[in-house]
């Protein structure tokens, strides 16, 4: 049978008072003491029941982290910052994948107060009504990771994407395109990349051009911008994300063009495909890894009640050149 923390005390010979405040460290006990309890619990085997100690401290340790895909190269960066910081506070993590559908997104917020964590890390394409709703009948500390706000109503963390459209929009003016087109979602399914076409749109003096590629894809984006280049002359494409940006690349190839000398191709993210395509692709660097570190140690201030300067953070963006430009 499991061992429990009255098997511990009696093998210790102290009270299960006693044996809470060595395994809490909520108050001081005598070495010899401690010693006493540490190896009555590595004899048993025993290991402390974290809902049960959640119960008693109403803390468990545990964080909530909510993603679209766990899959995605995005996330995963993105999740090892989380965890690294999560690790460094003492908090485990417990990831959900909510296939970016907003029903289970709300789902999964019930399913994490079930769970009694601590808090949120929470990662959405668009934040909807549904998911502000779920979080205030939670009532546990929640951050936004590299998902966008508009009111300012939650604490987060990202970067400012209409500004890093601008200057991917820039950059490509800056080296002889005249006719530059956005490759994006199906407008309306990530905010972020909503934002940053709007910042492409603002530095083109030409109609704004814009490849709908659904979900953004590969699969589904590569006929998509193949049909878009027949029809349309274009001299720079701008990508939403790295995976759109690989499949404008062989696009442009299976047109009969080249990059960058016909079609010059730039991205965002800076996932590790940027670099697994030939040419490589240039693209505006997102901080993935900080994007999780940051919303972990902002979210470990709401819940240690340290003074936080300020709810939203926004981290800097950078261009790194490759050979697709």
């Amino acid at each position: 049978m499991t061992a429990t923390i009255y098997d511990v005390a009696r093998e210790a010979k102290v009270s299960m008072a006693t044996v809470s405040r060595v395994l809490n460290g909520t108050a001081v006990v005598r070495e010899d003491t401690k010693q006493r309890v540490l190896d009555a619990i590595a004899r048993l085997s025993y290991r402390p029941n974290a809902v049960a100690r959640g119960l008693a401290s109403k803390r468990t340790r545990t964080i909530g982290v909510i993603v679209p895909d766990v899959s995605a190269a995005f996330v995963a960066e993105v999740v090892r910052g989380i965890e690294d910081v999560a690790t460094m506070y003492d908090y485990h993590i417990i990831l959900s994948n909510s296939d970016a559908q907003v029903q289970r997104e709300v789902d999964l917020v019930g399913t994490m107060w079930e769970k009694q964590v601590d808090g949120l890390v929470y990662m959405t394409n668009r934040l909807q009504k549904e998911h502000v709703d779920a979080f205030e009948q939670a009532q546990i500390p929640v951050v936004l990771c590299a998902t966008e706000d508009p009111e300012r109503r939650i604490p987060s963390v990202n970067v400012d994407n209409q500004l890093a459209g601008r200057d991917a929009a820039t950059y490509l003016l800056e080296r002889g395109c005249k006719r530059i087109a956005y490759i994006t979602t199906t407008p309306g399914f990530s905010v972020l990349a909503d934002l940053r076409g709007q910042g492409v749109a603002s530095c083109l003096s030409e109609p704004f051009l814009q490849v709908d590629a659904k979900h953004g894809q590969y699969e589904t984006a590569l006929p998509l911008i193949q049909a878009f280049l027949r029809e349309h002359e274009v001299d720079g494409l701008v990508t939403a994300t790295d995976e759109l940006g690989l499949a404008a690349i062989h696009a442009v190839q299976d047109v009969g063009k080249s990059v960058p000398n016909d079609i010059k191709v730039m991205a965002f993210d800076n996932t590790r495909l940027a670099v697994m395509v030939r040419p490589e692709m240039t693209v505006v660097a997102q901080p993935m890894y900080d994007f999780g570190a940051v919303s972990m140690r902002l979210l470990t201030k709401f819940l240690q009640d340290e003074p936080v300067e300020t709810y939203t953070v926004v981290l800097p963006h950078n261009i790194v050149e490759r050979s697709s430009t």
